[in-house]
Parts: structure tokens; C-alpha cells; sequence
């Protein structure tokens, strides 16, 4: 327990205060049992640190559910000894990463009532579909990557207002005057794009792809193993199919094909494809007229966000790609999107968006009502037309 408290404060002190997530404010910390899921490389353990290093007027203790700590120990026990050194706070890191965590986390909840549990998990896992029922004890938040506006406070040190999408759909032109007097919108987008995603972007574009390929591979050789049953062939498939596809998107996808392309059985395509989303690697949407089951083929796929498309592309992405790519990642986060026949997509059932460059023109969405025009390399828009930047100021 010594040496587990000194290896939890260091880290806790040398954590950083300054940028904090969209997320951080939004947890409720009244709640006994917290999961924050997210994939690989989004800041789930510095976000539990921070929470960690602002709760100072308790006993706090971090581990990582991979420290060889747990090789003789269990989380139970773990607990249950911290409850008796007068600990308050239990942060669990990468719960997916210990066999039966769900059964040990209940026990926690039942036996210990004083102490306030927070646990992260690969985005792949589904806290409610343990071996023991979660549903009543936890409460679950998602982190997803950064947004642009993020993207400005983390690396630019300029803070930006976050703005609802309502409020953006009414106000756009007047709120993005107030923005241009504080930042030059389209050269930070474009880097956005490239490099702006998640909280590790150090100025070298190589080292960051690269970083960003090795997270790829953990994801999907250390996370999906862990979390289902699949063996290595299987794995080595899925890592097929999602390079298939990130050199196809925005793609159709034609699962009978795709299934002989990488080796896999229909049903076995379509579930592979289920999880490559669920891992946030793809963005997978259905037409909205839909009824969605577990075995519906895709209506359309793309990449999770512009930056893994530059990359896993050998040359420069399709820009076309990149625009519904970020529209998606930034929508999706507090909205449901899915495919509508007259313009590219539909949020909450009620705004129609089209997504273009500067030339777009309104054909698409004529006649339609609540329909919008969103452009990319432009400053400011005018009546239904949105600058594409400005889609990033949603969280």
C-alpha cells in the first residue's frame, strides 16, 4: 500500500492543470461509481489524475489496472485496504485490462459505501455488459478527441467560447465576427486537421503519425483481446480491413466483397466493423430511415477524424473526405447523425447539412427546410451558409 501511495502522488503532482478537458467539467462527482471511456490517446488517465490532484482534502489513490501490483492482489482487496488507511478516492486505470473487473467494481459499490470509486475503460468495452450488473451503481462518460476549439486552448493558449449548436445555426455570423477579432480561423483549422486531434502533438508531424499508428496497433492487438474473444488471425483480419478501408473512405461499403477481400465471413465483416467503430477508428452511419440491428451492413464509413487519415494515407487525404470526417467527429459527440437522400446528413432528425468547399453551391438542399451549407475555407458565412471551422466550437 507504501510504495502504491507514493507511486499514485508523484504522478498526481506531476500532472498538469492548465488544459483540461471538455469533459472534466461535466462529470457529476455526487456519484459513487464513475466510468470515463474513451479510446487510446484521448487523456482518460490525465483526466483522472486531475481530478486526482483537485481533491486534495481527501485520501486519493491511482493505479493502473496493468501494474504488477495486481499479480498477487486483487481490486477487492486493494480497496478494501484503502478504506482501512482512511481512503475516500479509488481511480482504477484501464479496468479492461483485469479479468473480472465488473464483479470485483459491485462488490466495491456494495461493501464499502465511504469510498468514491472512478475507473477508465477502452471505449470497446461496455461497463453494463459485465459479468455482474453495473447499471444501478455507475455512471458512465465518453471522452472523444479533442475539437478545434480545444485544439486552440491546448496548443494555440487561446481560449474559445463553446457554443451550442442551436445557437451556431441562428447566430453564426455574428459569433464568428466575434471570433475572428481573436484568431485567424482557417490556418489553425488546417492544422487542426493534420495534427489537432489528441492531446500529444509535440511539432514533429512524423513522430505524431507514427504515435498515432502505434496506438492503431494497441487498440486493436492489445484492447480487442482483451475485451473480446478473438484470437490473433481474426485480429490480423480486422487490421486488414481497416487499412482496406482508409484508403477507400468516404466508402460504400459492399460486405460481400469486403468479407473476400480480408478473409472474413459476412456476419463476421459486419461485427469486425461494429467494433472497429466501437474502438473509435471508424465512423460508421446508416440511412435515417433506417432500423438498426446488430447485423445491418453500414450505409457509409469513414475514419474516425481527419488526423488518422493523414496517418495511415500514403499521399495527401481526399479533401472531400476530411470535411465530413471532422463534421462527423465534432457532431457526434452531443448529437446522432445518420444519411438523409437530399443533402449529406441529418442531425437529430431535424437539420439537414450538406458539407462542401468555398464553391458549394445550394442544389442539393433546395426546397428543404432547417437545411444548411457548411463550407470549408471560408472566415465567416452569410443567411444558411456556416464556415466548417466554426463546427468545431461545439465542445
Amino acid at each position: 500500500m507504501e510504495s502504491l501511495l507514493q507511486k499514485s502522488n508523484r504522478k498526481i503532482q506531476n500532472t498538469p492543470l492548465k488544459f483540461k478537458r471538455y469533459l472534466f467539467n461535466q462529470i457529476n462527482f455526487e456519484n459513487r461509481q464513475i466510468s470515463i471511456i474513451g479510446a487510446r490517446g484521448t487523456g482518460k488517465t490525465t483526466i483522472i489524475l486531475q481530478i486526482a490532484a483537485t481533491r486534495k482534502d481527501i485520501m486519493t489513490l491511482y493505479v493502473a489496472l496493468d501494474d504488477l501490483f495486481f499479480t498477487n492482489s486483487t481490486m477487492y482487496g486493494l480497496a478494501e485496504e484503502f478504506v482501512k488507511h482512511g481512503g475516500k478516492l479509488l481511480l482504477f486505470d484501464e479496468v479492461h485490462k483485469y479479468p473480472g473487473w465488473s464483479r470485483e467494481l459491485k462488490l466495491i459499490y456494495d461493501d464499502f459505501p465511504e469510498l468514491n470509486v472512478i475507473f477508465t475503460s477502452s471505449s470497446i468495452l461496455d461497463v453494463y455488459k459485465g459479468e455482474s450488473d453495473l447499471s444501478r451503481r455507475t455512471t458512465s462518460y465518453v471522452l472523444k478527441e479533442m475539437s478545434f476549439r480545444e485544439y486552440m486552448m491546448l496548443y494555440e493558449n487561446i481560449s474559445l467560447p463553446q457554443i451550442s449548436l442551436e445557437n451556431l445555426l441562428k447566430e453564426h455570423e455574428s459569433i464568428s465576427l466575434d471570433l475572428l477579432k481573436i484568431i485567424k480561423p482557417i490556418k489553425h483549422f488546417s492544422s487542426y486537421l493534420k495534427y489537432g486531434a489528441y492531446p500529444f502533438y509535440n511539432g514533429n508531424s512524423n513522430e505524431y503519425y507514427q504515435q498515432l499508428k502505434n496506438i492503431i496497433n494497441l487498440i486493436l492487438e492489445v484492447d480487442l483481446p482483451a475485451v473480446t474473444s478473438l484470437d490473433y488471425n481474426n485480429i490480423a483480419k480486422i487490421k486488414r480491413l481497416l487499412y482496406v478501408l482508409s484508403v477507400n473512405v468516404p466508402f460504400t461499403p459492399n460486405i460481400s466483397k469486403l468479407s473476400e477481400k480480408v478473409g472474413l465471413s459476412r456476419n463476421a465483416t459486419v461485427e469486425a466493423l461494429q467494433l472497429l467503430d466501437k474502438a473509435e477508428l471508424i465512423h460508421i452511419l446508416y440511412k435515417h430511415t433506417k432500423s438498426i440491428s446488430i447485423l445491418n451492413k453500414p450505409d457509409k464509413i469513414w475514419l474516425n477524424n481527419p488526423n488518422l487519415s493523414f496517418a495511415l494515407s500514403n499521399g495527401e487525404p481526399d479533401k472531400g473526405s476530411l470535411r465530413e470526417s471532422f463534421f462527423i467527429s465534432q457532431l457526434s459527440v452531443l448529437h446522432n447523425l445518420s444519411l438523409i437522400e437530399k443533402g449529406d446528413f441529418i442531425v437529430d432528425n431535424k437539420y439537414v447539412f450538406e458539407i462542401g468547399g468555398k464553391n458549394k453551391t445550394q442544389k442539393q438542399i433546395k426546397n428543404l427546410q432547417n437545411a444548411f451549407i457548411v463550407k470549408d475555407d471560408i472566415e465567416i458565412g452569410v443567411l444558411n451558409i456556416i464556415p466548417l471551422w466554426m463546427i468545431g466550437m461545439l465542445y
